[in-house]
């Protein structure tokens, strides 16, 4: 999707993919609900796009949840701040960076938060184990030019201002606000990467916890979709939600591996969405969906043919 501002550079964020989620969504939605948001882009992806009334967005991680609502409500103060501290910079940037990490990590202030999304190696959050932040900076680049990020906060703030609700709750929490005429998108922390622990989140969720939370918005009649699961080549991450859900699983092409290429190897990767029933009971048909590679296409289904088989792979 072009021309879509994004201020937030975040590793993981789903930008790329946005078009193809946006896809599955219905024609009316009340309150699009991000309880894992991240950097926002299907929030962001959604209104430009007018889908849903209201938003409201979401992230255990406080500092982050308060940059976006300053960049909805506070664009032009926080792109003047930003643009202080990219300028101070220059002297030394490197030394300047990790000024400015400390003052981070001591005080939590979003504003510090956005420079160093900016500046840091690949937008790539890490955190160590006392849960502080502790990525490197990017020794290529300065970051986003102060220009470029005015214009991308003022035009995210035109999308979401007046019409978005900001929290940093558990996951669970939002769940429980959530009424049939929303549509929840959850990208929670991924799983099968880094072991017990993965470093670019503060904190994981339990896979057995969140499929007990999903069957009880099942209950609900609620409406969601989950980024999940991921495989590249013949190589998994993650455990598949269960067939006991009664979800659409649908896999996306998410782009060529950089890892794999470097390694020698032609490896495209590929994520799962799943469709809640509730959801799918609202879509009139589920759209066709092409990816990139030639050799796969998804097939156009009646929304009452999908639950004969609870679980797919389109081949």
């Amino acid at each position: 999707m072009k021309n879509i501002p994004h201020p937030i550079q975040y590793q993981g964020s789903k930008r790329a993919l946005a078009a193809t989620i946006l896809k599955y969504f219905p024609k009316s939605i009340d309150r699009l609900i991000e309880p894992f948001a991240g950097s926002a882009a299907i929030s962001i992806a959604a209104a430009a796009r007018g889908l849903a009334k209201r938003h409201v967005i979401n992230d255990i991680n406080k500092p982050l949840a308060e940059l976006l609502r300053l960049v909805v409500e506070q664009p032009v103060e926080l792109a003047s701040f930003y643009e202080k501290l990219w300028m101070e910079q220059h002297s030394d940037s490197l030394e300047h960076y990790y000024q400015v990490r400390e003052r981070f990590n001591r005080t939590q202030d979003p504003r510090l938060f956005l420079y160093m999304l900016a500046r840091c190696v690949k937008g790539s959050v890490r955190y160590n184990s006392d849960g502080m932040f502790n990525q490197s900076p990017d020794k290529r680049r300065l970051g986003t030019q102060p220009k470029t990020m005015h214009k991308n906060l003022i035009g995210v703030s035109q999308l979401l201002k007046g019409k978005t609700a900001f929290s940093s709750l558990d996951y669970k929490a939002v769940f429980a606000s959530a009424r049939k005429a929303d549509l929840i998108y959850m990208d929670p922390p991924y799983q099968g990467v880094c072991g017990d622990r993965d470093l670019r989140y503060l904190s994981g969720i339990s896979h057995e916890e969140f499929v007990v939370a999903l069957a009880r918005l099942n209950a609900r009649g609620i409406a969601y979709i989950v980024s999940y699961d991921g495989r590249r080549g013949e190589r998994v991450f993650g455990e598949l939600l269960p067939n006991s859900l009664s979800l659409m699983r649908i896999e996306i092409e998410a782009g060529r591996s950089s890892q794999s290429t470097l390694l020698g190897r032609d490896e495209i990767t590929y994520e799962s969405l799943y469709l809640s029933e509730a959801l799918v009971q609202k879509l009139n048909h589920l759209p066709v969906y092409r990816p990139q590679s030639s050799t796969q296409q998804y097939m156009l289904l009646e929304p009452r043919r999908l639950y004969e088989k609870t679980s797919q792979r389109v081949p």
